[in-house]
């Protein structure tokens, strides 16, 4: 499927699964800091969720997003097996494009659960649905080894995220506009802040394989809750919150601005294009 051209409906699609994430996170890290303010309880993403479905039009909200959840799930998968970001088919590309299958199987599963909360169909608790897949896992052949790899593999994927905002590796996705440059910062913090949240919730589910103890499994509301337990919980509860607010201005500034290569022409500059070209720029000034 690779070779073929891509479905033209493909962006829209992305830009809606985006924005869904960016509305779901502006939400979660709202609450972080209002919890870290007022020394409540922070909540995770279905918590935050079902916390909206009670106001104004909360339910249309979560049908929104539901449906905006199934939008990233179909982009990602699109993406995998069209190969829109180049990945190839050496044994890194393959381990890309897996990880984007994986990532849009995830997502197709929070949308239908974020539908069948809007229809009241679906609980509202956040550490309820890892416990739960967490205690199958268990119960398998295997399942304590398999739910420590998951682990494992969870914590890699934080440790990326932390990794490809440290090294902007994003810009290279990103078009260059006067936007995308301001909000950078943002983006950076943001990128490195779900990476730490990711990296928790790794450890949990190792911590979980490791003792057969399916309650030690978590989501993002776990993760709040151990770093508000810390010393100064409640600076770094505040802090992770405006770095998850971050993590949704990122899903936005992709949402409107995110480049895919193999839809891209070649006069496009992206915020890495532009870095590379003002550096070079400037060490000719200096060697002239």
């Amino acid at each position: 499927m690779s070779d073929n051209t891509a479905p033209t409906w493909v962006k829209p699609v992305m830009q809606a699964g985006y924005g869904a994430r960016g509305v779901t996170y502006i939400i979660v890290g709202g609450l972080a800091v209002l919890a870290a303010w007022q020394g409540g309880e922070a909540e995770g993403t279905k918590g935050a969720l079902a916390q909206l479905r009670g106001e104004p039009f909360g339910v249309v909200a979560l049908v929104a997003i539901g449906i905006g959840f199934l939008a990233y799930a179909i982009w990602r998968l699109v993406c995998a097996g069209y190969d829109l970001e180049n990945k190839g088919h050496d044994a890194k590309g393959v381990i890309g494009r897996t990880g984007q299958t994986v990532t849009g199987l995830i997502h197709a599963g929070l949308g239908v659960s974020v539908l069948r909360m809007a229809l009241g169909s679906g609980s509202g608790g956040d550490g309820s649905a890892p416990q739960s897949m967490t205690s199958k896992v268990l119960a398998m052949p295997n399942g304590k080894m398999i739910v420590m790899a998951i682990g494992l593999i969870v914590i890699g994927a934080g440790i990326y995220y932390g990794y490809k905002g440290m090294s902007e590796k994003y810009k290279e996705h990103i078009r260059s506009t006067r936007v995308t440059r301001k909000l950078d910062p943002a983006v950076k913090a943001g990128l490195v802040a779900h990476g730490v949240v990711i990296a928790l919730i790794g450890v949990f589910l190792f911590y979980a394989g490791q003792t057969s103890d399916p309650g030690q499994a978590g989501g993002i509301g776990k993760a709040f809750e151990v770093v508000r337990a810390q010393p100064f919980g409640r600076i770094l509860l505040g802090l992770l919150g405006i770095g998850t607010i971050g993590f949704a201005v990122y899903c936005f500034v992709e949402a409107c601005y995110r480049v895919i290569p193999r839809l891209a022409g070649d006069d496009i500059t992206t915020l890495a294009s532009r870095a590379k070209a003002k550096a070079e720029g400037e060490l000719r000034r200096a060697t002239a």
